[in-house]
């Protein structure tokens, strides 16, 4: 499993209904793609708990080939046309669980992004984030969850989708889910990813 997301901050007079428009319209695309977990369409808004306007899609990928095939092909492409190329932030897959919502349509989106300390061993820390994370992910109201890291910076990465429109006000950014494909989403594993 792969994560990916890239985030694009609008200006703070721009219409979010021409975000909610493409995605109403485009979302559709990517319902069947090959290789593709998950992928949550989120946005933030300007004083619904954000301080910008964002879109920023988040991605959990089943393979690596699917993940390239949307990066070099005419999915991404069509964002860079409209937006520019933005920075693609790409974390490696350590967990992933389904919660006990897991039938609900997600609402909202949380991520929460924690540091490794300098004195810890990554093996001891990792194996504590993941059984932590199986456990946070058993909460009422989790739809799925999704735990990875990127060992350039040494950082853990937890995505939660919620069932209904509040998650837990503690659990990070927050994130309103306008649309979710999820062709693989089966195929991502349960548990530990090694």
């Amino acid at each position: 499993m792969h994560a990916m997301q890239y985030e694009i901050t609008l200006p703070a007079d721009y219409d979010m209904g021409i975000i909610r428009e493409r995605v109403a319209t485009r979302g559709h695309l990517l319902d069947d793609f090959p290789g593709l977990g998950l992928k949550a369409y989120l946005v933030r808004e300007r004083g619904d708990a954000s301080p910008v306007d964002q879109y920023a899609p988040f991605y959990l990928w089943a393979t690596p080939e699917g993940m390239n095939s949307f990066l070099w092909g005419p999915g991404f492409q069509g964002i860079v046309n409209d937006f520019g190329r933005p920075v693609v932030q790409h974390w490696t897959g350590l967990s992933y669980e389904e919660g006990p919502a897991s039938v609900a349509v997600p609402g909202t989106a949380t991520r929460r992004r924690t540091p490794l300390g300098e004195g810890v061993p990554p093996g001891e820390a990792v194996a504590d984030a993941v059984a932590r994370h199986a456990r946070e992910a058993r909460r009422n109201g989790v739809v799925a969850s999704a735990l990875a890291i990127d060992p350039r910076h040494w950082e853990l990465l937890t995505f939660t989708l919620w069932a209904g429109t509040e998650a837990p006000a503690d659990e990070g950014e927050r994130f309103r889910v306008l649309h979710l494909s999820a062709p693989g989403r089966g195929r991502l594993g349960a548990g530990r990813q090694w």
